[in-house]
């Protein structure tokens, strides 16, 4: 827990274009986010956009690619096994480095394996995800596709974006904040996935000052990491 008077220190995990993280930089130290430092920038992928904010805005970034860990082993399935739980834990390694309070995966495409939670557990290090979906609802990769899909086979009424707890289940740690977004007969992949993310850019904001305010009331999340 970050001691009262000192900012609330973020580290943030990203894989593309950024603009989650773009929308907690913006809010940082405003109203909406107050008192928080983004310390550190990860990404497993050198090329990804997001980079190049954390960097204008003088945020420390590593990369931290997995292909260099696959390299090192048989491409079994054992190997690829060995080479995820080194990279796990070499980038739990990573995040304890600088101490951060809290994590925040803003678009982070990495599933996190109990060699990256375990020690981010013992440190007391909660880690909050912004998933595109409701809970329950279209857990893991290509969420906002399958739910337009879904919405068009008449499955669903609509979906939603949320902020919720990292536990070992993916996307099934306890909500911090949800909100729905409506789906629209006729609408376009595209049009829907614009909405979604506006959704996300807010939701991104509010559901880290929620985070923020409960590791300060030193409420721990259900079911822990």
């Amino acid at each position: 827990m970050p001691p009262p008077s000192s900012p609330t220190r973020l580290t943030v995990l990203i894989s593309g274009t950024g603009t989650n993280l773009r929308a907690l930089i913006s809010a940082t130290n405003t109203p909406d986010l107050p008192s928080v430092a983004i310390t550190h920038v990860l990404s497993n992928r050198a090329a990804a956009p997001g980079l190049a904010l954390a960097r204008a805005a003088a945020i420390p970034t590593t990369v931290h690619a997995l292909l260099p860990y696959k390299r090192t082993h048989p491409p079994t399935e054992d190997g690829v096994q060995a080479a995820r739980s080194e990279y796990d834990a070499e980038l739990a390694r990573l995040v304890l480095a600088d101490s951060p309070h809290l994590v925040v995966c803003a678009g982070w495409m990495h599933i996190l394996s109990e060699q990256f939670l375990r020690p981010l557990e013992e440190g007391g290090v909660p880690v909050v995800n912004l998933h595109p979906a409701l809970p329950g609802q279209f857990d893991g990769a290509g969420a906002i596709r399958r739910a337009w899909e879904a919405f068009g086979r008449g499955e669903v009424r609509g979906s939603g974006v949320m902020m919720h707890y990292v536990v070992r289940e993916v996307d099934r740690g306890e909500p911090v904040l949800v909100r729905e977004v409506g789906m629209r007969e006729g609408e376009e992949l595209a049009e829907f996935e614009r909405r979604v993310r506006e959704v996300e850019w807010e939701v991104v904001v509010e559901g880290t000052r929620l985070a923020i305010q409960r590791l300060r009331a030193g409420e721990p999340e259900a079911g822990g990491t």
